[in-house]
């Protein structure tokens, strides 16, 4: 019998699921061979890791919700009956991962109805869980996250990520960092765009910006900034982010801030 589904239990699932998979990636780290990890395209990998964190992942969340669709980075779609959608990123981060770069982490949200409803980000090492249940607040731990409150891009602390799968918006999108960059304190780009979302709700980031990413890279952490007060937005500022895979997040004001500065330049 499937399990009861309220937005908390969904959270506590997606949480217990991204464990799971993150032991799959801690026995993998710095370990992992060579000749397990393929392209899916250029400078886009996969490994054993990311497709047995995923296994590990789907089969956790189907035991307790055995009518539930699944939507995973390395397994695709695969339908349910409930009208509930679970969207996974069994290893965000994948190319920090294979380096050896410590920055990684497991994220999974829980969609129904059109919007998301539940999410966690695991960060296997440092052990940090970033969770959500829709109308609850998002948390660290036990802690109750808030994100940052800044007016505007000015004098923020950003984060985000190259557009290395479309690479035709390579210049406007250096128009658009230059333009940041003359107005924020800091910019960072550590590769993982889950863990940089989830940075943002917890007030590390005031802000963060990148251009097509997918569902799996965004839906979790979205979810995290919306319940700790923040936006999350596409460049016109609008509400496509997920169809787009363009994302920016952060208070109202940086998020406006750069949905202003994308506007002045041209092909965004």
């Amino acid at each position: 019998m499937a399990s009861i589904a309220t937005p908390e239990t969904l959270a506590a699932a997606a949480a217990a699921a991204a464990r799971a998979g993150g032991e799959v990636l801690l026995s993998y780290w710095r370990r992992l061979d060579p000749r397990h990890v393929s392209q899916k395209g250029a400078n886009d990998f996969v490994s054993r890791a990311d497709r047995e964190s995923e296994q590990a992942i789907v089969e956790h969340l189907l035991a307790r919700y055995p009518d539930d669709g699944v939507l995973g980075e390395e397994g695709g779609r695969r339908a349910g009956t409930s009208g509930r959608e679970w969207v996974i990123d069994p290893l965000d981060g994948t190319s920090n991962f294979i380096a050896g770069f410590p920055f990684w982490c497991v994220s999974i949200a829980a969609r129904q109805g059109g919007a998301t409803v539940a999410g966690a980000v695991w960060d296997p090492l440092r052990a940090e869980l970033y969770h959500a249940a829709r109308g609850s607040g998002a948390f660290r731990g036990t802690e109750k996250l808030r994100a940052n409150s800044l007016p505007s891009v000015d004098g923020a602390f950003l984060a985000t990520g190259f557009p290395f799968r479309a690479k035709e918006l390579l210049d406007p999108y250096l128009d658009l960092f230059r333009a940041l960059f003359l107005r924020a304190r800091a910019i960072r780009r550590a590769g993982a765009a889950a863990l940089d979302l989830a940075h943002v709700a917890a007030g590390v980031f005031d802000g963060f910006f990148e251009f097509r990413l997918s569902a799996w890279d965004i839906a979790a952490g979205a979810l995290l900034i919306e319940e700790a007060g923040g936006v999350v937005r596409d460049f016109q500022g609008g509400d496509t982010y997920l169809e787009s895979g363009d994302v920016v997040a952060g208070s109202r004001g940086v998020v406006e801030s750069i949905v202003e500065a994308a506007a002045s330049i041209s092909r965004i």
